[in-house]
């Protein structure tokens, strides 16, 4: 689970950023990008813990609802969203937290690994994502992305707690699954949002 997503998060990280250097993008369509595939990601792996036909229809369904927000939503034109192009300190941000990121989930997934807690691995990940999107509301002036943050990290939580007393599967189910629906709701929501033109 943490190497996949460590790996699938930092090569999303490289596209999103060469999209928003080469074609210039508005905080909110960068926002909702990186939202939208952090969502698919937990949905697919994290699904896996659920029955056979469950996962299956777990993952069409979050395959379906990535379309339909990608295509629907992030990839339409609103007249409302200026692009804008990384200064320095956004990217500074950026790849700060992207660099966190790649470090600190595969550190932690070994660390809980050789303490025999493996089932911490999945709420630890989604720790890690919560704290990393934090400073991206200062980097893309997008300030939902303390709410999504802070969402994340509460499911975390939560999702220990689960895996601690009820069992791995039901703490994945918990924080990976619905991290996914949390990320990809944002991802809509975000993608929607129209930030008036100044002046």
């Amino acid at each position: 689970m943490a190497v996949p997503v460590a790996l699938w998060m930092s090569v999303s990280a490289g596209a999103v950023w060469h999209s928003w250097q080469t074609r210039g993008m508005s905080g909110e369509r960068i926002g909702a990008s990186i939202a939208a595939i952090a969502g698919l990601v937990f949905i697919l792996i994290n699904s896996g813990s659920l029955p056979g036909e469950t996962a299956l229809l777990v993952r069409l369904l979050g395959i379906v609802a990535f379309a339909l927000v990608w295509f629907a939503v992030i990839r339409r034109t609103s007249p409302g969203q200026h692009p804008m192009t990384p200064d320095p300190r956004a990217r500074r941000i950026y790849w700060s937290s992207v660099t966190f990121e790649a470090i600190l989930i595969p550190l932690g997934a070994s660390t809980l690994g050789r303490n025999h807690r493996p089932e911490l691995v999945v709420p630890w990940v989604a720790l890690v994502v919560g704290v990393h999107f934090l400073p991206f509301a200062k980097a893309f002036a997008v300030n939902g992305f303390s709410a999504l943050a802070w969402c994340l990290i509460g499911l975390a939580m939560i999702g220990g707690i689960f895996a601690l007393t009820l069992g791995a599967t039901v703490g994945t189910v918990v924080v990976g699954v619905l991290s996914g629906v949390a990320l990809l709701t944002f991802s809509a929501y975000l993608g929607r949002v129209v930030t008036p033109n100044p002046g």
